[in-house]
């Protein structure tokens, strides 16, 4: 509970700082020993003999917490500063390790070399000792004073750990009721006493009627802003809110309501002060007015949160969709875990200082505690309500909601359940910290919304904006930040969280190579920028440079994509290289990855590779009309995995570019785009064939796309007992156009034949031998049907083998 309270601890300190001061004095407080920070060599003469003195009192078992705490932010500066230290002469040795690389490898056992250059290796050698030592030392201290950091804090979580489970006497024992309102008549005899010496001294009567002018004033003051002025910001906030001409008014309702916190707390704040300007308190109910403004400031904070979380007026978008009942429920149960929280402050801040028994602090606070327990229980049932007034799909948050709820429910039963065994610092280390969760949890609910609002204030879209990407990513990113904030909340120490972002930022160990977030951003920033340097580049190839060469357009498009991907591996090679991150100790990782690729990653590399083939020898561009594996239509897009196809149907095919590779493919247009079409045409039996030739060849040469070198050809293909059959073919100069031009010769052929007086009779369709004999002894039966029975043929269906023999 104290934890949660820190800036109430440190105001008790300033005020009770004089007594403490004379009761210390005469006592040798401890000698703070830090490290220079102004750039100097460090002093490891005073580093061990703060080591020394950190590894005496850790062992001491009665040195106080506080006092730890005090060692353990020594240390962590140590820590720091010996960090540094390792990296000392750094560039001084890289560059004699250099040298003696450039030495050569030493000789081998019996082999000997040449004086002047064993020499020099000695030399450099003892150069390369000297330059490595201040590192080592600093390495060295920085593992003791690591180790020294790391017994402190299990030492202080054990304590912690400890106190939790500190067994004090049952406040459900009537034995020790006697004992507890004791001290409770005890405190308020102590406040009367407090009291009455004031008045009855002159001075302190003197200085009460003195300041009684400025006294009433704040007493009115602070009346008005936290009874009055409270009631009238929230119902302007809520008029604002329904203006239905206010753009953004959901924004500027919510920004206004702060007031109900900020005023109301500045009101309690010169109470606090009138109360201090009277003369008239102790040291008791000094420590009472000092925590009053803190208590007044969790009791507004708390109402306030109730008033977004469970609102008034409820609207399409409301956070948590509750009858009018239950929200207002919800208020009054935000206000009571306000009052709860502030009732245990102004019951610590009366009775902690007069140090009174256990059992008298067990009994004081169950009260408190089991009133925060009914509070929890509750708030959950009030929650777990929005699952049934929504008949919507329940969302994220409205199941994160239904988590929390069911864990207040757990918690408000749990806590005053030690309370009564006496657990007394494991029921407040429960109750509290679930009050302030949950106000966490709608403190962030709220915030997010305030950062949709004003994104759609911003877009000038009150609904849409709210659900936009940036509000979201917004909330995200509060949720991680809230964490370290949910961990003080529930009891870890501050200095536990700087050790873990300590831990982080140290890095890890990769190989020979320690990675930390810095190298990680190093690459990442070097990367980016050499990634828009190559897209730059790219972008000036393909608009500036290649057109005004006489490259084709596929091969403009394989050198950009060439261009892409070198820039992109050379862009990585320099980050990774900046970053001073050491590939070598990844050549295990390599190889077992080799395995993984050569079995489950092989269609992937093949197509990978084909990608590359296809770049290079570019045997299929961009814009070729290619037939694939049944497939006909224009390659759209190659890349390094797949190829697109956009078919004649304005369908997108993705096709595996091994399949290009390794398959059969028909380009239509690789090498130009001339390209022949067969026209059929079959005309009735008599017909002058000659002249049918001559109206074709003339019907083909006047097409404006066919080539006349080499002419195009009409052949006599044959004839049947019905008709004769004729081809037409012409070479087209732009083969894509072959689908219209074979349209327009169909209706030249058919207007100049019809002007010719010659029949057209359409192709027969090549059939099957046996399905046409058949076909023909269906009709003979059918005509077979209509005769009269004694004239009606009798047939049989022959057989296969007749029909295949009648074939031939």
């Amino acid at each position: 509970m104290r934890r949660l309270f820190l800036w109430l601890s440190l105001v008790l300190a300033l005020v009770a700082a004089p007594v403490l001061a004379q009761d210390q004095a005469g006592e040798n407080a401890p000698t703070t020993v830090e490290p220079a920070t102004d750039g100097a060599a460090l002093d490891y003469a005073l580093w061990e003999r703060m080591a020394e003195r950190a590894e005496a009192e850790i062992e001491n078992r009665n040195t106080t917490t506080d006092r730890m705490e005090e060692i353990r932010g020594q240390l962590a500066k140590w820590r720091a500063a010996l960090q540094s230290a390792q990296s000392a002469n750094s560039a001084r040795i890289a560059t004699l390790r250099q040298q003696i690389d450039a030495l050569g490898p030493a000789p081998a056992d019996g082999a000997t070399e040449a004086d002047e250059i064993s020499a020099r290796r000695q030399e450099l050698a003892s150069q390369l000792v000297k330059a490595q030592a201040p590192g080592i030392a600093a390495e060295e201290a920085y593992r003791r004073a690591d180790g020294l950091i790391d017994e402190i804090d299990r030492t202080l979580r054990e304590r912690q750990a400890d106190q939790l489970l500190q067994l004090w006497p049952s406040p459900l024992n009537p034995g020790n009721w006697p004992e507890a309102a004791i001290g409770f008549a005890d405190t308020v005899q102590r406040l009367w006493d407090e009291i009455s010496e004031a008045w009855n001294n002159p001075k302190s009567r003197g200085e009460l009627f003195d300041n009684l002018p400025l006294i009433i004033v704040l007493v009115i003051v602070a009346v008005a802003l936290v009874v009055y002025v409270r009631r009238w910001i929230e119902r302007f906030a809520e008029r604002l809110q329904q203006g239905a001409t206010v753009r953004g008014r959901n924004f500027w309702a919510l920004i206004a309501s702060l007031g109900g916190i900020i005023l109301p707390t500045i009101g309690v704040v010169l109470l606090s002060w009138a109360l201090l300007a009277s003369g008239m308190l102790g040291e008791i109910s000094t420590l009472i007015a000092v925590a009053l403004p803190f208590a007044g400031f969790i009791v507004f904070s708390l109402a306030w949160l109730g008033a977004r979380a469970f609102p008034r007026l409820q609207g399409d978008d409301a956070m948590l969709p509750l009858p009018p009942e239950r929200r207002a429920e919800g208020r009054f149960l935000s206000v009571m875990m306000g009052l709860v929280i502030s009732a245990n402050i102004l019951r610590s801040a009366a009775m902690d200082a007069q140090a009174y028994s256990d059992a008298t602090t067990s009994v004081m606070s169950f009260p408190i505690l089991l009133t925060g327990g009914l509070v929890l229980i509750r708030l959950g049932r009030t929650l777990r309500k929005t699952r049934e007034t929504d008949n919507k799909t329940a969302s994220y948050a409205l199941r994160l909601i239904q988590l929390l709820a069911r864990g207040l429910t757990v918690l408000g039963i749990l806590g005053p359940v030690l309370a009564a065994f006496g657990y007394v610092q494991a029921a407040e280390a429960v109750i509290y910290p679930a009050m302030m969760s949950f106000a966490l949890v709608a403190f962030l609910f709220i915030l997010q919304r305030l950062i949709g609002d004003a994104w759609s204030l911003l877009a000038k879209k009150e609904e849409a904006a709210r659900d936009a990407l940036v509000p979201v990513l917004a909330g995200f990113v509060l949720a991680i930040a809230s964490l370290p904030v949910l961990a003080l909340i529930w009891g870890a120490r501050f200095s536990d969280l700087t050790e873990l972002w300590n831990r982080f930022t140290e890095g890890f160990q990769l190989g020979s190579t320690k990675v930390s977030p810095s190298n990680f951003m190093i690459f990442a920033i070097l990367f980016i920028i050499g990634y828009m340097l190559t897209r730059l580049f790219q972008g000036a190839l393909r608009s500036t440079i290649l057109p005004k060469t006489k490259m084709d357009q596929g091969g403009q498009t394989a050198l950009i994509a060439g261009v892409g991907y070198v820039g992109i591996f050379l862009a990585a090679l320099i980050a990774i290289n900046a970053a001073g991150i050491d590939l070598s100790g990844l050549a295990i990782v390599a190889g077992a990855l080799s395995v993984g690729i050569g079995f489950g990653l092989q269609q992937i590399v093949s197509n990978f590779i084909s990608g590359i083939i296809l770049l290079v020898e570019r045997p299929v561009s961009e814009g070729d009309w290619i037939e694939v594996a049944g497939v006909q239509g224009k390659v759209r897009a190659i890349s390094v995995r797949s190829t697109r196809i956009e078919t004649f149907d304005r369908n997108d095919v993705i096709v595996p570019n091994a399949d290009l590779i390794t398959g059969r493919v028909t380009n239509w247009t690789r090498f130009n785009l001339s390209g022949r079409i067969i026209v059929p045409v079959s005309v009735a039996l008599g017909s002058d064939t000659r002249q049918v030739e001559k109206i074709l060849r003339a019907i083909a040469e006047e097409q404006p796309m066919a080539i006349l070198n080499p002419p195009p050809v009409v052949a006599f293909m044959g004839y049947t007992a019905t008709q004769l059959n004729f081809e037409v073919r012409v070479i087209l100069r732009d083969v894509n156009f072959g689908l219209q031009v074979r349209s327009d010769m169909n209706h030249r052929i058919l207007q100049r034949l019809a002007e010719e007086g010659i029949h057209i009779v359409p192709p027969a369709a090549p059939s099957d031998p046996v399905k046409t004999a058949e076909t023909v002894l269906a009709l003979a039966d059918l005509v077979d049907r209509d005769r009269p029975s004694a004239t009606r043929r009798k047939a049989s269906r022959p057989a296969a083998t007749d029909v295949k023999g009648a074939e031939r």
